[in-house]
């Protein structure tokens, strides 16, 4: 299509991706608009983009790699990868943005957080992201290491996201693109909207020119947002996250931790339905593209989707909204890279898997419904989510409540007794598990407590 072949020539080259966004609309538009314009007058056709975790073993990180290629055939206008809360996955995060910048032709964004970063190790992980070619940062404060409370300012570095934004600009000048966070329904920890609002400001002002906002369910929260923010003078774009709801159990635990907003109706259509991972995973993707259909209608640019590491909801969603089509016939077996020093590369090594109907393409989404509570550690999903913000705190509870949960055990059998409560329905979590026991337990539950 026509759109395909302005995105293949804008990814055969770094850009910023303010830059992208902007020649975007002038192509859309026939002249062009300023973002804050163009979100009351959406253009011919939005964009997308993807986000991604560092998997949590090397299997997983060699799937991850192969679900990028693959979902990078639908031609999202960027994908961007998290920084591991406390810096925890930093050189992976460095190493997946390479690659993918690289060798798999799609702009990429890394996220990198003051969390436990002094300037030194900031100034070098931008040293080398942009020896890697990659030209697009997500600027984030960062949530406090897992297991602890509260966030701490760590000795030599900074305490807020606009003080990295400012430290971007006065380092590297103009070369890399800055996003930062929004939050449509109020930073956890802000006393006001009025007060998260001058703060994002205070990030857009610092030289911030892209806005991509926390996960949220009611679409009347983020369109008010956008209205706030207007007013308050901030004009780059701001594009709504979004985050298919994969399972019921995860679901309830990212909102609960979050404390975002879910309509009644939301709650109402799960309820029968929660024990049901398939038709969880449906609904989830029916929520998806009727709120993307909303905000789309209402002037949003784009979306940005959240992909827990899995494909299959968001390609779905992607489709449904007809807004792409995996390109399976391609002109060379790969796209080209990222790099401009690389655009004129015609040698690559063929991987079979990229043939439509491979092995691979017809099994690529094994790992959709995992097996067991933690999954498969091979999944480029495997493991709790601890990458994305107010998921990394744990149970989210204090010392003294978690004494009073479980004591302080000296003894195999102290263990035993913790975990026959669990079971039994005394006790709502443990040490190692933050979830409730699921209904399947049951059957088993009698022999388990024995």
């Amino acid at each position: 299509s026509t759109q395909s072949s302005f995105f293949r020539v804008l990814t055969s080259i770094t850009m910023k991706i303010i830059d992208k966004i902007n020649a975007y609309l002038n192509d859309t538009q026939d002249g062009g608009s300023s973002p804050a314009a163009a979100q009351t007058k959406a253009p011919k056709k939005p964009f997308f983009s993807f986000e991604y975790f560092p998997p949590k073993t090397d299997a997983g990180v060699q799937n991850l790699y192969e679900r990028i290629d693959r979902m990078a055939a639908y031609d999202p206008m960027w994908i961007d990868v998290t920084w591991g809360a406390g810096g925890s996955t930093s050189d992976l995060t460095l190493e997946i943005c390479s690659t993918a910048q690289n060798f798999t032709g799609v702009e990429t964004m890394m996220h990198l957080t003051c969390t436990n970063m002094p300037v030194d190790k900031l100034r070098s992980a931008l040293l080398q992201a942009k020896e890697s070619g990659i030209q697009n940062i997500l600027a984030l404060r960062g949530d406090a290491p897992r297991g602890l409370q509260t966030w701490e300012q760590c000795e030599g570095g900074f305490a807020y996201a606009e003080d990295l934004v400012k430290f971007i600009k006065a380092e590297f000048g103009d070369f890399f693109g800055i996003a930062v966070a929004g939050y449509p329904e109020c930073h956890l920890e802000s006393k006001s909207k009025e007060e998260d609002l001058k703060h994002l400001k205070a990030k857009v002002d610092a030289g911030a020119d892209l806005i991509i906002t926390q996960l949220f369910y009611d679409v009347d929260e983020f369109l008010r947002f956008v209205s706030d923010c207007r007013d308050m003078g901030i004009t780059c774009p701001i594009l709504p996250g979004i985050m298919p709801i994969q399972s019921y159990t995860g679901f309830s635990r990212m909102t609960s931790f979050c404390k975002t907003k879910v309509p009644q109706p939301v709650l109402d259509a799960l309820e029968p339905i929660k024990d049901d991972d398939e038709a969880v995973k449906s609904y989830g993707v029916e929520l998806a593209i009727q709120m993307s259909r909303q905000l789309l209608a209402n002037g949003a640019l784009g979306i940005h989707l959240y992909t827990l590491n899995l494909e299959k909801s968001c390609s779905r969603i992607i489709e449904g909204l007809q807004l792409g089509q995996p390109d399976q016939r391609r002109a060379l077996p790969w796209k080209k890279s990222a790099r401009a020093d690389r655009a004129k590369e015609d040698v690559r090594p063929i991987f079979w898997a990229n043939r439509p109907k491979s092995y691979i393409a017809r099994t690529q989404s094994w790992d959709e419904f995992p097996n067991g509570r933690w999954g498969d550690a091979r999944s480029a999903a495997f493991g709790d989510v601890t990458h994305y913000p107010s998921m990394s705190k744990g149970s989210g509870k204090s010392v003294e409540e978690r004494l009073e949960l479980w004591g302080v055990p000296s003894s195999s059998q102290d263990i035993y007794d913790i975990f026959v409560k669990y079971v039994e329905g005394s006790l709502t979590l443990l040490p190692w598990c933050e979830n409730d026991i699921q209904n399947e337990t049951s059957i088993i539950s009698y022999p388990l407590v024995q």
